[in-house]
């Protein structure tokens, strides 16, 4: 009988669920839009559907179990989801029991970037190293710090939200955990899209005007569109983005020295636009960047790394239970 896991990729903007050999093999993907403005229920329904549907796909094979990412603070041995920023009414919420008691069988949770951190250290751009920092660029930006091999989760599993960084003390965006100029409000897809309607409002770019007239509302896409069209306000955008996120990496880099730095998510399409502007000024910002061989780059499973690490979880939780009970 062969066996398979199921990784489940909760986003605040999408919502995925895959089922995965243990050699990393994608056998088949469940994708839809994450309904958070329906509330908590309703999106736990939808993962629950997820992985019915895809577990159906697989009736004769034996399901290890499930693991799921999700955006925002856990108690991992408790299971319990202290907050998600993108999620509203999530406080306090015990995922992972609402989950196996629906679908009986076991789940592990986890951070969604520590997640993404996992699957590139298992399969993907971090298979050559035992170090190495991951930042997700999404809707927010995750961050996983993994050591040794090991996920570092801190004494209650709350380490690694580089996102919340502070790099704009001063005149930064509001960010949903509450600070201000938090890295996340900076340069996550949510703080391109801001930028760009803000523009757009002050008569900086009729472009972007344009865009938000055809299509109601103007996202990361639609900036970067606007950008490759040869749009300055939109490159400037991008190059604001990749000078917060330069400023992001620079503390990072300093602070850990590890020998790569890796970007995932939908927002690292626009590499080139942002690159240039991230790659000074952590050059600038960072004498051990200037000092060291230090390499940042972007991830190699895009935005599935995610996916490929939740898959991961329960043969990872497994292993750990096995090497407790000798």
């Amino acid at each position: 009988m062969a066996d398979f896991t199921i990784g489940v990729d909760l986003g605040g903007t999408n919502l995925r669920a895959a089922a995965v050999k243990p050699d990393g093999a994608l056998l088949e993907e469940f994708r839809i839009s994450t309904d958070a403005a329906a509330g908590r229920e309703k999106v736990v329904d939808d993962i629950v559907a997820g992985i019915v549907e895809v577990r159906e796909g697989h009736a004769g094979e034996r399901l290890i179990g499930v693991g799921v990412g999700v955006p925002g603070l856990i108690l991992l041995e408790k299971g319990i989801v202290i907050t998600a920023p993108n999620l509203p009414g999530w406080e306090q919420y015990p995922l992972r029991d609402a989950l196996e008691n629906k679908l009986g069988c076991p789940v592990v949770l986890e951070n969604d970037a520590n997640a993404a951190a996992l699957g590139e250290v298992w399969i993907g751009a971090g298979r050559d190293v035992e170090d190495l920092v991951l930042l997700t660029l999404g809707t927010g930006i995750g961050g996983g710090v993994i050591i040794g091999g090991q996920v570092l989760h801190g004494h209650e599993g709350m380490a690694g939200e580089l996102g919340h960084i502070t790099v704009e003390p001063h005149e930064g965006y509001l960010c949903g955990c509450g600070n201000r100029g938090c890295l996340e409000a900076q340069a996550s897809a949510t703080a391109i899209a801001r930028m760009a309607n803000e523009a757009a409002d002050a008569g900086r770019s009729p472009v972007l005007a344009g865009l938000r007239r055809e299509e109601g509302k103007l996202n990361a896409l639609l900036v970067e569109k606007a950008a490759r069209s040869g749009d300055r306000e939109a490159s400037q955008i991008y190059e604001r983005m990749g000078e917060a996120l330069g400023r992001g990496l620079a503390a990072l880099v300093n602070i850990f020295n590890f020998p790569l730095y890796l970007l995932a998510g939908g927002v690292v399409a626009g590499w080139d636009l942002f690159a240039p502007a991230m790659l000074a000024e952590v050059k600038k910002r960072s004498i051990t960047y200037r000092q060291s061989h230090t390499r940042i780059e972007k991830a190699q499973l895009g935005n599935q790394s995610g996916l490929f690490g939740a898959a991961h979880l329960p043969i990872l939780h497994g292993a750990a239970k096995l090497r407790e009970s000798r």
